[in-house]
């Protein structure tokens, strides 16, 4: 099976991409209040930032992923971060090469846009599995309780995501 991904260039995309998420909400199994996901889900779009779409051979949405520069610890002046707001893949999709090929194709945008990003930073659920995922990619570096369950948060050097990424078989996307 090909995939291909897309930008969230247009009104149209962004739209696809919001309603990807909410369809998808509860199993998205994020610790937040429903507004406080919504406000996370929907920033990438709102700050005029970066959504990534990912469609099968058929043109069927089977992934998304949304993204924005800086933290809100920092006012969002620290653009050399990027903070991964959600990534999300249907889950049939899920035990494939797919999120790898997605990791390609971020870090192959974020690089020919020569912003200098320097780290790449994302929260999670507790969980067991992505746990054991997220260490292979990143150190964990925070842990926070919230009302709806603990989050931990991941940060690595974005140089070190892009060599990742690239030493395994890839497409040039860009």
């Amino acid at each position: 099976m090909s995939y291909y991904f897309s930008i969230c260039a247009s009104e149209k995309y962004q739209e696809k991409y919001i309603e990807f998420m909410l369809m998808n909400y509860q199993q998205l199994n994020l610790p937040y209040s429903f507004p406080l996901t919504l406000s996370f889900l929907a920033s990438p779009i709102l700050m005029k930032e970066e959504a990534i779409l990912c469609f099968n051979d058929e043109d069927e949405l089977v992934g998304a992923l949304g993204y924005i520069y800086g933290t809100g610890e920092n006012d969002y002046q620290d653009t050399h971060i990027v903070q991964i707001q959600a990534v999300f893949l249907l889950d049939e999709y899920r035990r494939t090469r797919l999120f790898l090929r997605g990791l390609q194709y971020l870090t192959q945008f974020i690089t020919q846009l020569n912003r200098p990003v320097t780290e790449l930073r994302f929260w999670t659920p507790v969980q067991d599995d992505l746990r054991k995922l997220c260490g292979k990619l990143a150190v964990r570096a925070d842990v926070r309780d919230t009302a709806f369950g603990t989050m931990e948060e991941y940060r690595a050097p974005f140089s070190d995501w892009h060599a990742y990424a690239m030493q395994f078989r890839h497409e040039s996307y860009f």
